[in-house]
């Protein structure tokens, strides 16, 4: 090889080197482009890759949209504008409405009827065997519709896109009622809970059954199963008065020597949230962080205060120690070359994080 062909090659690994260091400078840039993520609150930090929570709500109407061919008849209740028709007999034809207690009340029928929990053909074949056992109509024919449902409201509350109160016209699934929602938002968390009021017996009023009301029930699904199984053991009948709630997902924040302090969500119980996966969404610690002095904030459910949990992460980024598991409302604290001087501090940081920067969604279903 001759010296000038030497000449040629230094230029050539000098350029090689330093396109080598842009690459490795520009990776996570590309890579964070790539990725679906959270947008921020504030552009001055990064978004973390997650699941598009576009796909968990497609799969909401999706299996919602499945289950709706297993509907079952409307049931009466309280609050209802009935219409109801006996063929031949306009003087019987009327519209009524539910009492408070379940009943209403027709001309020349006697007795005040119970129509709560019955469904309109049930209804039909009542309101018809009253009219031929009272001698009001040979043969009757009658028809009941419902003009207007006030009877049966589920009530959709907490981390859904919208909001609302639905009428229950037919049996109704959860899958169904969360895709009239709009699905979960952005910080939903992974169990979907229902709250059942006591309901008393659509028997006959002359028993001691009717009038003994059934206990108020609590179910709690979780959400990953719900999607992922889409059968009857998760997605479960709700009913009218139900209360559907999806609580907002829980927040653990991280502060001081990291390259993107902020908190994160925890949108899955299952996979819970530890120190390393952490400090890799707030882009690992910088120079000056000394990992072996890290502390954890915990609020103690006692005291109201917030206990102080050493953890060297130092050992658990060597791997000599096992990784800590992080609850909720955890404040990670990782000290820099100015000490633990900040420690105090680090509580207001952290609650100025929910409206200074962002709030990063850091979990998938």
């Amino acid at each position: 090889m001759t010296l000038q062909n030497l000449g040629v090659l230094r230029p050539l690994r000098r350029l090689s080197s330093r396109v080598a260091v842009l690459v490795l400078l520009a990776s996570p840039v590309v890579l964070s482009q790539q990725e679906k993520s959270v947008p921020p609150v504030q552009n001055t930090l990064p978004s973390v890759h997650v699941d598009s929570k576009m796909d968990v709500n497609d799969r909401i109407a999706q299996l919602a949209l499945a289950g709706s061919v297993k509907q079952g008849d409307y049931v009466i209740g309280s609050g209802d504008l009935l219409g109801v028709e006996v063929f031949d007999v306009p003087e019987l034809s009327r519209e009524v409405r539910v009492n408070e207690t379940g009943f209403i009340s027709l001309p020349l029928i006697p007795v005040k009827v119970r129509v709560a929990g019955l469904t309109t053909f049930q209804l039909q074949d009542k309101l018809a065997e009253l009219l031929q056992t009272n001698g009001l109509v040979t043969t009757p024919q009658v028809s009941v519709n419902v003009k207007e449902q006030h009877s049966q409201p589920i009530t959709v509350i907490g981390a859904v896109k919208n909001p609302m109160v639905i009428q229950a016209v037919r049996q109704t699934t959860l899958l169904q009622v969360l895709s009239q929602a709009g699905g979960v938002s952005d910080d939903a968390g992974s169990t979907v809970i229902i709250t059942r009021p006591p309901s008393v017996p659509t028997g006959s009023e002359d028993t001691d059954a009717a009038k003994v009301p059934s206990e108020a029930q609590t179910f709690t699904i979780s959400l990953s199963e719900l999607l992922e199984s889409g059968n009857s053991t998760f997605n479960i009948p709700v009913l009218g008065g139900d209360v559907v709630s999806v609580p907002r997902a829980g927040i653990i924040y991280v502060v001081g020597a990291v390259s993107h302090p902020g908190g994160f969500v925890m949108q899955n119980d299952r996979d819970r949230m530890t120190t390393l996966k952490i400090l890799s969404l707030a882009g690992g610690t910088t120079n000056s962080a000394k990992t072996k002095e890290a502390v954890i904030l915990r609020k103690n459910p006692e005291t109201g205060k917030r206990d102080e949990v050493p953890v060297n992460l130092k050992k658990v980024l060597d791997l000599k120690t096992e990784d800590v598991m992080l609850q909720s409302s955890d404040i990670l604290f990782i000290p820099d070359s100015s000490g633990k001087k900040a420690l105090h501090r680090a509580g207001d940081v952290a609650l100025s994080l929910t409206t200074g920067i962002a709030i990063i969604s850091a979990g998938r279903f």
